[in-house]
């Protein structure tokens, strides 16, 4: 794999702390199946997931590996720097793509995405990605820019269907990944869900994540059991209907869970 594919599952790893149980659900997951593995400077478990990769019987070559640059190093040097520890962490000598994780703090989005586009050009980065990006904010980062935004990364999740950031993303060619996606287990509850996944005879989380592949976005809930990754790759097996998929979109209510202070959308 090259490129994320537009329906495709990856693995999370945010607030995957302890060391040995994420090099173990990074190495669990790629011997599933998935392809695509997210993980930040901010979570501080990079050196893990390069070791989960390297523990693998999948070659490097065959994983998309992406990270992001904390918002405290978005400075111009500072990109180019922690990137090149990220690389030392990762164990890798290229990331396929680098998101700038918020526009915040030491985001500047000349200086920022210059760094950025530098680090695409020599090849240290296949892909320029950003996340948590309001329309705004895309729409500067598209006129700075010479190389491509290949992703958008936002919380998305029934509750949060993000239908102009989607709508965008159709419009101006890049993708949009999917965090939390099962709304930090607030969809376990969920009557209308359970109700789609007992018709199906599947798990919730299976039915969000195939609904999630179905819209046309890239998704990267955490797990870090076996159990719960081989249930989530199970998504692939739910073939929802347009019932199931209307029942879904009157779930929308715009409710948040990560929604911190100076958030972009509250600008």
């Amino acid at each position: 794999m090259t490129e994320l594919d537009l329906h495709s599952l990856g693995i999370g790893t945010w607030k995957n702390d302890d060391p040995d149980e994420c090099a173990e659900s990074v190495r669990t997951a790629l011997e599933v199946g998935y392809r695509n593995i997210d993980t930040a400077q901010a979570y501080g478990n990079e050196a893990a997931v390069g070791r989960g990769i390297a523990e693998s019987s999948v070659p490097r070559e065959e994983v998309f590996l992406a990270t992001k640059v904390e918002t405290g190093n978005l400075s111009y040097d500072d990109v180019h720097e922690t990137t090149r520890e990220s690389l030392d962490r990762l164990d890798t000598d290229y990331i396929d793509l680098l998101y700038v994780h918020w526009p915040a703090r030491t985001y500047d989005a000349p200086e920022t995405l210059r760094a950025f586009q530098e680090l695409y050009d020599e090849g240290t980065i296949r892909h320029i990605g950003v996340s948590n990006f309001e329309p705004e904010h895309l729409d500067e980062a598209r006129e700075i820019l010479d190389a491509p935004i290949f992703a958008n990364q936002v919380e998305l999740h029934p509750y949060l269907q993000q239908a102009e950031l989607r709508a965008y993303a159709e419009e101006h060619d890049h993708h949009v990944v999917a965090y939390s996606p099962l709304a930090r287990t607030n969809v376990l509850d969920d009557e209308v869900l359970g109700d789609i996944a007992e018709k199906h005879d599947a798990s919730v989380p299976q039915v969000v994540l195939a609904w999630e592949l179905d819209i046309g976005v890239v998704t990267i809930p955490k797990a870090t059991s076996a159990e719960h990754i081989r249930d989530n790759w199970g998504a692939y097996d739910v073939a929802l209907d347009d019932e199931d998929h209307e029942r879904i979109a009157a779930l929308d209510s715009g409710q948040r869970e990560i929604d911190p202070d100076g958030a972009p959308w509250d600008n």
